[in-house]
């Protein structure tokens, strides 16, 4: 054979099965949703607002409530439309969790134009919850609905000391009732009640063509935590128990892993979805500084997704090696968080496709939507070294 026709085709076939591999890492598998497509020219779809002013009942003044941030997105639907609970930052402070987080409100017919409320629907307020959340505020919202319409909203409440879990009622998504923190009265309170605790993902089912908060085992279940993914389940909706193993410890169902992603944390992103595969996670990944994945930014905030058992929650089937999102346009990785940031928080399947809204470098929303009859590919990611 001529040496230099080998040549050729050795090198032919190296690039070929480094294509082929590349593809094969961004091939989605069946169970998981994707690819999510950002529509054009309509991102970032809610961005701060410096003539919004509000009268605090905290302090009694008037405060540009959305001014300085407004990012970290739940969305439910209601009378046919989306409706996105975004979280908003005055100009209070200097950095990330130094301001105060108030929930505002945001109506769109479509999924990607918006009209907006000009005061926020959720914030602290001189009621039995003010000390867990004033002055740091109510942030980072998850909401899902019941069948007969009860929306529940799982939120961060923030006092500048600990960060924890509460969760909210509401018929409308405007008037709501605080029920106070979801680990108040658990049997293993001790375990959590004074540490920091955050990111409520609900478990929800598509139920004749709307998407409601489902039931594992007879009972609700969600899973929570950043550094690893942890359970817990509820009778009620308000009061939840906290999944320990054997030895009465908390148990984490999935962890950071070095190397990936996702090695510095796995924090629970929207509503989790139970499917014909199984009970579906979306999360968010942090890149480890130091033990990360190379491609990446140090720091960044990517998205993944973890399969567990529908039948046994805590079982793991599946999960992504790789992010389906990743920071790429300017607003993702510029604002207050510039190691880029997409960070997934609202889900909802609106008129047969499902709509992800997130926040963008922790400053804006986007959106990126997910057609199942028509489904895209993922972004692609460059080869790993």
């Amino acid at each position: 054979m001529n040496i230099q026709f080998l040549k050729v085709f050795l090198m032919w076939l190296c690039v070929t099965g480094t294509v082929q591999a590349q593809e094969d890492v961004n091939k989605l598998p069946d169970w998981a949703f994707g690819g999510f497509v950002r529509p054009m020219g309509v991102n970032p779809v809610i961005s701060p607002r410096e003539n919004t002013l509000f009268l605090d009942p905290m302090s009694g003044k008037k405060v540009a409530w959305e001014s300085n941030d407004t990012f970290n997105p739940a969305a439910a639907v209601k009378d046919d439309e989306i409706v996105v609970l975004y979280r908003s930052e005055d100009k209070s402070g200097v950095a990330i969790g130094h301001r105060t987080s108030r929930i505002g409100y945001a109506a769109s017919k479509d999924g990607i134009s918006f009209t907006r409320k000009d005061t926020p629907v959720f914030y602290p307020a001189d009621d039995e919850q003010k000390h867990f959340e004033w002055p740091g505020g109510t942030e980072d919202p998850r909401v899902a609905v019941t069948e007969d319409g009860l929306y529940v909203l799982f939120y961060t409440q923030w006092n500048r000391k600990i960060a924890r879990l509460g969760v909210a009622t509401s018929k409308d998504l405007i008037h709501w009732e605080k029920h106070g923190q979801i680990f108040s009265k658990a049997e293993n309170a001790d375990l959590i009640l004074d540490k920091f605790h955050k990111s409520a993902s609900i478990v929800t089912q598509v139920k004749d063509g709307k998407q409601v908060i489902a039931k594992i085992n007879g009972k609700y279940w969600m899973y929570w935590g950043e550094r690893g993914v942890y359970g817990a389940t509820s009778d009620n909706l308000l009061d939840w128990e906290p999944i320990v193993d054997e030895n009465r410890t908390l148990k984490a169902f999935i962890s950071p892993r070095k190397g990936y992603f996702d090695s510095d944390l796995t924090e629970c992103g929207p509503p989790a979805v139970l499917t014909e595969h199984g009970i579906l996670l979306l999360y968010n990944g942090k890149n480890n500084p130091k033990n990360g994945d190379s491609r990446f930014n140090k720091g960044t905030y990517s998205a993944g997704q973890v399969l567990f058992d529908r039948h046994d929650p805590t079982k793991v089937i599946g999960r992504l090696d790789v992010p389906f999102l990743r920071p790429m346009e300017p607003f993702e990785k510029s604002g207050q968080y510039r190691d880029g940031t997409v960070f997934i928080e609202g889900l909802v399947y609106f008129h047969e496709k499902w709509f992800l809204y997130y926040g963008c470098a922790d400053s804006k929303v986007g959106v990126a939507i997910y057609d199942p009859a028509h489904p895209a590919a993922p972004d692609a990611l460059p080869p790993q070294n």
